[in-house]
């Protein structure tokens, strides 16, 4: 039988997330979630449980708002600055069932470029 297309989409993120335990060392991971109008962001310690930071799309105001790659941009940015304020620095990317490709990589650049090492 055939995977509807949640399941489907489930079963891919989880994939990912087997191999990013594997890699993680105890670094905590940078997850990525993208609906059609917004982006988000959070930095989960899957340890301990908690979130340690969290960006998204929704906080701008007016014209900052968005689902392109300059939102997503603006969102990596400031959930790597909010990291580095609590101080993560070292995180794994977790892009969940997307591909690595439009607002997911503006998103992932921008972090990278603000401070994180991933």
């Amino acid at each position: 039988m055939a995977l509807s297309h949640r399941e489907a989409t489930q079963k891919r993120a989880e994939r990912n997330r087997i191999r990013l335990r594997k890699l993680a060392n105890g670094r905590p991971r940078l997850s990525v979630f993208r609906s059609s109008k917004n982006i988000y962001a959070q930095i989960i310690d899957d340890e301990r449980g908690v979130t340690l930071a969290a960006a998204s799309s929704l906080e701008g105001e007016g014209p900052t708002k968005g689902s392109d790659k300059d939102a997503a941009a603006r969102v990596g940015a400031l959930v790597a600055q909010r990291a580095i304020d609590k101080g993560v620095k070292d995180v794994v990317f977790d892009r969940g069932a997307y591909l690595y490709h439009g607002r997911v990589k503006a998103l992932a650049d921008a972090a990278r470029e603000a401070g994180l090492n991933f």
